[in-house]
């Protein structure tokens, strides 16, 4: 019962909320950049949506084709991995995934004195 309660709680919450979220489109109001230094993993990143939801531990990854980003996943038992939030279309994966590389590269532009980028 209690579960079923705290599904209809968030429910209401989310119908609540959904003329309150700019038509129903929530934007990234900050992106918060953790450089690295190894040779693969170049940072890690946050990212707020709407000032009221946000996805911690993106990966800034150098690949095949140069830079990309990863979504937050964990390792299955199988020893696979699985995204524990992702873009559901791509166009909003590649804007993602643009807003992210162009922190990243304003971070990396910036004297090494602060730890974070904030948009």
């Amino acid at each position: 019962i209690k579960k079923m309660w705290l599904e209809c709680l968030g429910c209401e919450l989310i119908r609540s909320q959904q003329g309150k979220l700019n038509g129903g489109v929530m934007k990234i109001t900050e992106i918060r950049i953790f450089p690295k230094s190894e040779e693969k993993l170049k940072a890690y990143a946050a990212i707020t949506f709407d000032g009221v939801f946000v996805v911690h531990n993106l990966r800034i990854v150098k690949g095949e084709k140069g830079l990309m980003v990863c979504m937050p996943s964990r390792k299955k038992n199988d020893g696979t991995f699985k995204d524990i939030a992702h873009p559901i279309t791509n166009e909003f994966r590649s804007e993602l995934e643009k807003v992210v590389l162009d922190a990243y590269e304003k971070k990396l532009a910036e004297a090494p004195a602060t730890d974070t980028q904030t948009i």
